[in-house]
């Protein structure tokens, strides 16, 4: 089972990565990503290890990003990847009880990895601020709609990109399962909270629904 709420670190330095992923833990995060970019493997190893241990302390997942190997050697939860074709190499290199996700940005990246048996597919962005080139489109709710009423899958689609508090109720009216978050969060801790009433709330509609 993919916790619903994802927490992405975020930070100016690895090491305020490192706390802000404590400060989610002790908010309630039942799930957090390790989002390192551009640090040595050596200081990524090293971090992994210590987030590993505090995430371990709170009974917290610990997903790494974009790295099989560490996530391997630190016995993370599982591994995030930004691309859509390195998880069937990741698979072979991980241990069979950790989870892959990937990012997806279109209907073809997630049938791709669908193909590939990722465990949950992040669909991003849900909005954008940045206007720079090369941007990947940004797919708001009707984006959203449209590529889960095409792929009609079981596999957890997780919605990411600028969503706030706001945004989910209407995020999990389109069909996607949870929402990965990190300036929202990262700028107010207390918000895990919210964020974990509000989808749990979907869930409790969709029991509702079911019986």
């Amino acid at each position: 089972m993919i916790p619903k709420l994802h927490y992405i670190s975020q930070g100016s330095t690895p090491e305020e990565h490192l706390e802000n992923i404590q400060k989610a833990c002790s908010a309630g995060a039942e799930l957090v990503e390790l989002h390192l970019q551009k640090v040595s493997e050596k200081q990524h190893l090293k971090l992994a290890k210590e987030a590993r241990e505090m995430t371990a302390h709170f009974q917290t997942r610990l997903l790494i990003f974009n790295n099989y190997k560490i996530a391997k050697t630190v016995k993370a939860d599982g591994v995030h990847l930004a691309q859509t074709d390195l998880a069937t190499k990741a698979r072979i290199h991980i241990y069979t009880w950790q989870i892959i996700g990937a990012t997806a940005n279109t209907l073809q990246d997630c049938e791709t990895l669908l193909n590939e048996q990722v465990d949950y597919i992040r669909l991003a962005p849900f909005r954008s601020a940045e206007t720079k080139e090369n941007m990947p489109t940004v797919l708001g709710l009707n984006g959203y709609t449209a590529i889960v009423e095409a792929l009609k899958t079981d596999t957890p689609i997780i919605g990411a990109g600028g969503i706030t508090t706001e945004d989910v109720a209407a995020i999990l009216a389109t069909g996607i399962s949870g929402v990965a978050i990190s300036t929202e969060i990262t700028s107010n801790f207390d918000s895990v909270k919210l964020f974990n009433q509000l989808l749990k709330a979907s869930s409790v509609d969709e029991q509702r629904h079911t019986f």
